[in-house]
C-alpha cells in the first residue's frame, strides 16, 4: 500500500475516534504510532514511542507552557481578577452597556497575563457575572461578552497557542507575540464596539451604570497597575531580547507569585495553585507528546506532500488555499478544542503553507483567529460550555445567542487581517 494511503486512512482514523470521545492526545498517540509502524516497522515505531516523550518533556521551550499557566492561576487566586473587574466597573461607570464593556476589557487585560482562553473565560465569569445579573443585564448579552471576551486570551500576548504554533512551526516565539498584539487589541476595540451596537439596537437588554467621577475613575487604574506591570515586563523584555520568551514567562511567573504573596496568598492557596498547574500543564503536554508522535507518521506518509501537489494541480491561487485551509479550522472549531486543532493540523499544513511562499508569521496570526473563532461558536463552543459549568441557571441557547453579534465581530476582524496583513506585520517592521 502507498504511504500517501496509509497516511489518508491514520487522519480518516484519527477522526473517527475523536467522534468516538476518544480523548485527543491519546487518539494522535494511537495514530502516530500504528501508521508510523505500517510505513517504517514496528521496530522503528517502539524506538520513537520511547525518544519523543524526552524530547516534548525536556523541551526548554516548552518550559514556558507551565509557566503561563502557573501565571494565571495565581492572578485568579490572589483576587487580582476581582479588583481588575471593579477597576473596568468603575471606569466604565455611566456607560450604556458599561458593565458589558467592563468586562470584556478586563477578560483583555486578564488574558494578557493567564495565556489562556478557558481561564479567562471561567475567571472573569466567577467574577463579572453575578454583578451584571445584579444591575438587570440580559443574561445572553452578559454571558455572550464573557464568551467572546475569554476568546481574547489565544491571542493577546502572551498566548499558549501563539506559542505552541511558534514551536511546532519553529518560528520566532517573539515574533508571534509581537504579531499578535494589534490583532488582539483590534478584537477588544471590536468587542466594545459590538456591546454599543448592541445596546443601540436593543437598549433594554442593559441599563446605564452608577455614574463615576473623573476622580474616582483615575483612582480605579490602579488595581490595572499588577496586570500591566506583569505584561510589560515580559514583553518588552522579551522585544528587546532582554531574556528568551521561556525567561520572560518564568519572570512574569514570579512577579505574578510576589504580589499574590503581598496580597497574603499563603500555604493551602498556593498548593491548590500549584496542582492546578500541573493538572492543566500535563493535559497541554499529553497532547503535545501525541502531536509530536504523529506529526513524524504524517512526515514519512507523506500526505502533506501529496495534498501540496493536488492543490498545485488544481491551479488555485495562494489566497484561495488559505480561505480553503480557514474554512477547514472554523468547521473543527465547532467540534475541537483549540490547542487540539493547532497541534493535530499544523504539522500537516504548514508545509503546504511553505510551498506557496506564504508569511508563516502572518498565516498564524489568522489561523489562531479562526480557530479562536471556534471557541464561541456551536455545536460545541469550549468557552461558552465553560461559563454554561459556571452559570448553570443560563440555558446554552441564550449563550449562543448572546454571543452571535460577538461572532460577527471577529469575522469582520479577519477580513480586516486578510485585508491588511500590514496589521499583522506593522511592528514587526518597526522593531526589525
Amino acid at each position: 500500500m502507498a504511504t500517501e494511503m496509509i497516511g489518508a486512512i491514520g487522519l480518516a482514523l484519527l477522526l473517527v475516534l475523536m467522534v468516538a470521545r476518544v480523548p485527543v492526545a491519546l487518539a494522535m498517540l494511537l495514530v502516530g504510532i500504528g501508521g508510523f509502524s505500517q510505513v517504517i516497522g514496528w521496530g522503528a515505531a517502539v524506538s520513537m514511542l520511547k525518544s519523543v516523550p524526552v524530547e516534548v518533556l525536556t523541551n526548554y521551550s516548552f518550559s514556558a507552557v507551565p509557566m503561563f499557566i502557573l501565571m494565571g492561576v495565581l492572578a485568579a487566586h490572589s483576587g487580582m481578577a476581582g479588583k481588575l473587574f471593579q477597576s473596568a466597573r468603575v471606569i466604565c461607570g455611566g456607560w450604556k452597556g458599561g458593565l458589558a464593556i467592563a468586562a470584556v476589557g478586563s477578560c483583555g487585560i486578564f488574558s494578557a497575563v493567564s495565556g489562556s482562553s478557558l481561564a479567562t473565560a471561567s475567571t472573569m465569569t466567577r467574577v463579572a457575572l453575578p454583578e451584571m445579573e445584579r444591575y438587570g443585564y440580559h443574561r445572553g448579552l452578559a454571558t455572550g461578552a464573557l464568551a467572546a471576551g475569554g476568546t481574547l486570551g489565544i491571542m493577546i500576548p502572551p498566548s499558549i497557542a501563539l506559542l505552541i504554533y511558534a514551536i511546532l512551526t519553529e518560528q520566532s516565539v517573539g515574533d508571534m507575540f509581537m504579531a499578535g498584539l494589534i490583532p488582539g487589541l483590534l478584537g477588544l476595540a471590536l468587542y466594545a464596539l459590538t456591546v454599543s451596537v448592541v445596546m443601540r439596537i436593543k437598549p433594554e437588554l442593559a441599563v446605564a451604570g452608577e455614574a463615576t467621577a473623573w476622580r474616582d475613575k483615575l483612582a480605579s487604574l490602579g488595581g490595572l497597575m499588577p496586570f500591566l506591570a506583569v505584561f510589560l515586563i515580559m514583553i518588552l523584555g522579551i522585544y528587546f531580547g532582554v531574556f528568551t520568551p521561556t525567561e520572560g514567562a518564568s519572570v512574569g511567573a514570579f512577579a505574578t507569585l510576589i504580589h499574590a504573596l503581598v496580597k497574603g496568598m499563603r500555604g493551602r492557596e498556593l498548593w491548590a495553585a500549584v496542582q492546578e498547574t500541573l493538572a492543566l500543564s500535563t493535559v497541554v503536554f499529553f497532547m503535545l507528546v501525541g502531536a509530536e508522535t504523529l506529526g513524524y507518521f504524517i512526515s514519512v506518509s507523506r500526505i502533506s506532500f501529496s495534498i501540496s501537489d493536488l492543490l498545485y494541480g488544481l491551479e488555485l491561487s495562494p489566497f484561495v488555499v488559505v480561505l480553503c485551509i480557514l474554512a477547514m479550522y472554523f468547521l473543527l472549531g465547532m467540534f475541537m478544542d483549540s490547542i487540539a486543532m493547532l497541534v493535530i493540523t499544523v504539522p500537516v499544513v504548514f508545509p503546504i503553507i511553505q510551498s506557496l511562499g506564504i508569511d508563516p508569521v502572518w498565516f498564524g496570526i489568522i489561523t489562531v483567529l479562526t480557530v479562536e473563532l471556534g471557541l464561541i461558536t456551536p455545536p460545541v463552543g469550549m468557552n461558552v460550555f465553560v461559563i454554561k459549568a459556571m452559570a448553570p441557571h443560563v440555558g446554552l441557547g441564550e449563550i449562543f445567542r448572546g454571543v452571535a453579534p460577538f461572532i460577527v465581530s471577529d469575522l469582520v476582524r479577519l477580513v480586516l487581517l486578510l485585508a491588511f496583513p500590514v496589521l499583522t506585520t506593522f511592528l514587526l517592521v518597526q522593531v526589525g
